[in-house]
């Protein structure tokens, strides 16, 4: 297989694994009926939360309509009756925090007979960003800016913010009482655990304030005093399973990254491939993660296992980065995995590999990820560019920008995560 067409193929599958999570696609079947006799507001928060909102609006034409949903700048999209705004991602700002506020001052007059539609994805816990009593927006903005750098999971971040939260951790369902929530999410965490997606602001919170510091202390991550102050107070417990607030609770799940993962796995037998997912959560450290997905890549090879070429290995989950050089480039969790993926194969002939973030962002780059090709560290080093030395100071895109190798989506209004793909044949 030339370049040109194991590129072609790689793009192809991604796109399908794209089009699987597009809201438009998927929304309208999870709907609940609406309510005969209350009225139906809609809140949201998320990378595809305006893209759901206006998914919701074409599949409820007759159905009169209120609401907020707060999605990332650049990822609004026109609607008709509910009112879409940007914030910040992934550290919270202050149109965050302004849309938290209006949000929760939306649900104060509900009653039973309402219905609030939450519509969640990726991203929502720092796009609604309402500081707790007693904190301020500078102190949780420091703390995202802890936890992105420590390396910490999805599920470790979350768990610290819902308790430094005045939405998240259940909190917005617990204020919509006693109107019905259906909640209906996009997950982009591993596990789909309904309590992470977004930090869970319609969802009762297993976790604890003394978890919150645990993970502060394992992680080390510095931050402000008054933070450390709140987390030792535990105040006021975010809403455990049971709490009466949240009976009329229901949560629908309409996209996750495995239905992606297996959009992409039918996708590559229409093309001849054997696919084989070997996961949707898979976490760790990103270029450590690249290593082992290269060391499967190359026992495909030589021994057929755990596919036979021509083959297509799939994975999803949300790798970490824990920052080591002082002055990081430019590169996320997935082209860093992509580099150490590279540097493992070393130039093996007959492996291609693309790796990106489903929402079009890895990290902060306005870039979904990367493709790594058989010749990437021939090219490399024909630019003079040191691949070690860019994954050592974070620089992965900035090295696979070098090559022409980025891949550029633009916001996909979805996120269900990561999605690795390594073609062997």
């Amino acid at each position: 297989m030339n370049d040109s067409t194991a590129r072609s193929i790689l793009r192809k599958l991604f796109d399908a694994g794209l089009r699987a999570a597009d809201p438009r696609a998927v929304l309208a079947a999870q709907l609940p009926e609406p309510p005969r006799g209350g009225r139906v507001l809609v809140l949201g928060a998320g990378k595809a939360s305006a893209l759901m909102a206006a998914a919701l609006e074409d599949a409820w034409p007759e159905v009169p309509l209120s609401g907020l949903v707060v999605t990332r700048y650049g990822h609004a999209v026109p609607t008709r009756r509910i009112e879409v705004v940007e914030a910040s991602h992934p550290v919270p700002d202050a149109a965050g925090e302004a849309a938290a506020r209006r949000m929760l001052a939306l649900t104060a007059d509900l009653r039973a007979e309402d219905l609030v539609v939450f519509l969640v994805s990726g991203g929502g816990s720092a796009l609604l960003a309402l500081p707790a009593p007693g904190l301020c927006l500078a102190d949780k903005q420091a703390v995202n800016r802890a936890l992105l750098a420590s390396g910490a999971t999805i599920g470790q971040m979350n768990t610290v913010r819902k308790h430094l939260s005045g939405i998240k951790g259940g909190r917005l369902a617990a204020a919509c009482a006693p109107a019905r929530v259906v909640t209906l999410a996009i997950s982009d965490v591993p596990g789909d655990d309904p309590a992470v997606i977004a930090s869970g602001p319609t969802v009762a919170d297993p976790t604890t304030f003394a978890e919150a510091r645990a993970i502060l202390r394992g992680r080390e991550a510095a931050v402000p005093p008054a933070v450390l102050a709140h987390l030792e107070a535990a105040a006021d417990e975010t809403p455990a399973p049971g709490d009466p607030r949240l009976a009329r609770c229901e949560f629908r799940m309409i996209a996750t990254p495995m239905l992606a993962l297996r959009a992409v796995a039918r996708a590559a037998e229409a093309e001849g491939l054997c696919p084989v997912i070997l996961g949707d959560a898979i976490e760790g450290e990103a270029r450590e993660v690249g290593t082992a997905l290269a060391g499967i890549a190359r026992s495909s090879a030589a021994h057929g296992l755990p596919a036979v070429p021509p083959c297509v290995i799939l994975s999803g989950g949300e790798t970490t980065v824990t920052l080591r050089h002082p002055s990081p480039g430019r590169g996320g969790r997935n082209t860093e995995a992509l580099l150490g993926f590279t540097l493992a194969t070393a130039g093996r002939g007959g492996t291609w590999a693309l790796m990106a973030d489903t929402d079009g962002i890895d990290g902060a780059e306005e870039a979904a990820g990367a493709i790594s090709t058989p010749d990437t560290l021939a090219r490399a080093a024909a630019l003079g560019l040191d691949p070690r030395a860019a994954l050592d100071c974070h620089d992965a895109a900035g090295l696979f920008g070098a090559l022409d190798d980025l891949v550029v989506t633009g916001p996909t209004l979805t996120n269900v995560n990561d999605l690795r793909l390594i073609l062997v044949t």
